[in-house]
């Protein structure tokens, strides 16, 4: 069987790559626009083809029959957090994902963006997304992932855009939850916490019995890294962390009061493995974790769309 390859838009710090790359997809190109992330992308996949380019600069043709296009696009048009301008915000790549579906013609295509796409204000602009597509010969389907059914310890809802092409045989291999249940925050970062010997690590333990709330505060309009707007920061102090920003490191032995979480803490939140390294300062660090797809939720959804694709090429092969 021939490997299924992947070219990946908006590839960000690798959440979504490293998915891909676990589920068997080999990456041919992976766009992305900040100089911070593409150095993170080199620095832990010296042979990834990272491509420091604008998307709407991007020309798909050489990639054409790439097996899965892939991508997350800017969440900021749709996010509830935002004004949700869609369409008309000029951050909104959508048109350029379009684009690169007749510019590649993929088998399948794959991208993700927040919530907030799926709001009712949004459903003509979401069914424009699904006949152009359709008109290229595809099929469709949207669908709301949560992270915590994928073995993240956080809540972290997420939309999935999914189109096969109509040449591919079966239905969309969505993926089903995790019979387990999600790490809690404690158990997920008590190590961590405790790794400079805190004493009261036990009973932080214990207090954070619950999923993390959803990891946010990746947006460069924010003037340092934090844990967010004001109702996000409560939500973490109800788990007894301080969301008014990000430590250089755990705290130590005697520490008194409400640690903060490093970076490597939040990227372990978001399902990141804790060799992958993020490149810049501590601000441009976070903010590529911060707007990261979860690397397990991206492997759940790339492994199904990986069965199916071999599974109709071996179906094409025997009826050939």
């Amino acid at each position: 069987m021939n490997e299924l390859t992947a070219v990946e838009l908006c590839a960000g710090a690798g959440g979504q790559a490293l998915g891909l790359e676990h589920a068997g997809f080999r990456h041919l190109a992976l766009v992305e626009i900040d100089a911070h992330c593409c150095n993170t992308l080199r620095a832990n996949r010296k042979d990834w083809n990272v491509i420091h380019q604008d998307l709407r600069e991007f020309d798909g043709r050489p990639f054409k029959g790439v097996d899965l296009l892939a991508g997350g696009l800017p969440c900021p048009p749709f996010s509830v957090a935002g004004k949700q301008l869609g369409d008309a915000d000029e951050r909104n790549l959508f048109p350029e994902g379009i684009r690169l579906v007749k510019e590649t013609r993929p088998r399948a295509v794959m991208l993700e963006n927040v919530r907030g796409i799926l709001d009712a204000v949004f459903e003509d602009y979401r069914q424009y997304i699904s006949g152009e597509i359709a008109s290229l010969g595809y099929r469709t389907d949207w669908r709301l992932l949560n992270a915590s059914d994928y073995k993240v310890p956080q809540l972290r809802p997420r939309v999935v855009f999914m189109a096969l092409r109509n040449d591919v045989r079966g239905g969309f291999p969505w993926p089903a939850p995790s019979l387990l249940p999600a790490l809690t925050v404690g158990d997920a970062l008590h190590d961590l916490l405790a790794s400079k010997g805190w004493m009261m690590a036990k009973e932080w333990r214990k207090r954070a019995n619950v999923v993390a709330p959803t990891i946010v505060g990746g947006s460069k309009k924010h003037g340092g890294p934090d844990l967010g707007p004001t109702r996000s920061k409560r939500a973490w102090a109800s788990l007894g962390i301080d969301g008014m920003g990000i430590a250089n490191e755990p705290p130590d032995k005697n520490f008194v009061g409400m640690p903060r979480l490093t970076v490597r803490m939040a990227a372990r939140v978001q399902g990141f493995p804790d060799d992958w390294e993020f490149t810049g300062s501590k601000t441009a660090a976070y903010r590529q974790v911060g707007n990261a797809f979860p690397p397990p939720v991206a492997a759940a959804v790339a492994a199904g769309i990986f069965q199916s694709l071999q599974a109709s090429s071996v179906a094409n092969i025997a009826l050939a």
